[in-house]
């Protein structure tokens, strides 16, 4: 299995500093970082590893739930998921508090309950809820 690479080029302290990340494997961007704007509300124009990492979480999971949905005897037409990935506090420190995860999707063969059963297992599947077992993840699923 291959291995992805992202580059990070950081200049200054935390609070004035900023930085670029580059999606080095891919090479669709280069985009620019910075705490304060990681820490605000408004995102001003950058992207944070939260954001980064809800892009990852959503296209695995959405990878993940159409392996399932198949497995269930369904046919994906499409799914729409979003992963809001929260920053907090903890101990004082910054640090990702949970993950929610929703999704809709429009699916042959399967009713809720199917739908819900192949959803539930590619949250348990998803590589990325995996690596972020450490954090709480909700999942709101549900047919259009």
């Amino acid at each position: 299995m291959p291995t992805r690479t992202a580059r990070t080029a950081w200049n200054g302290s935390l609070q004035e500093g900023s930085g670029q990340v580059e999606l080095s494997s891919s090479k669709v961007g280069t985009f620019d970082v910075s705490f304060p704007k990681r820490a605000a509300e408004e995102a001003g124009g950058t992207t944070s590893p939260e954001e980064l990492i809800a892009a990852a979480h959503s296209s695995c999971y959405a990878m993940a739930l159409s392996s399932e949905i198949g497995k269930a005897g369904g046919t994906t037409q499409s799914l729409e998921v979003s992963a809001d990935v929260t920053l907090g506090q903890q101990d004082g420190a910054p640090t990702i508090t949970a993950i929610a995860l929703t999704v809709r999707g429009e699916v042959d063969g399967l009713d809720a309950a199917g739908f819900d059963k192949a959803a539930q297992a590619a949250k348990a599947g998803c590589p990325v809820s995996k690596a972020l077992a450490a954090v709480d993840i909700s999942l709101d699923a549900a047919l259009l």
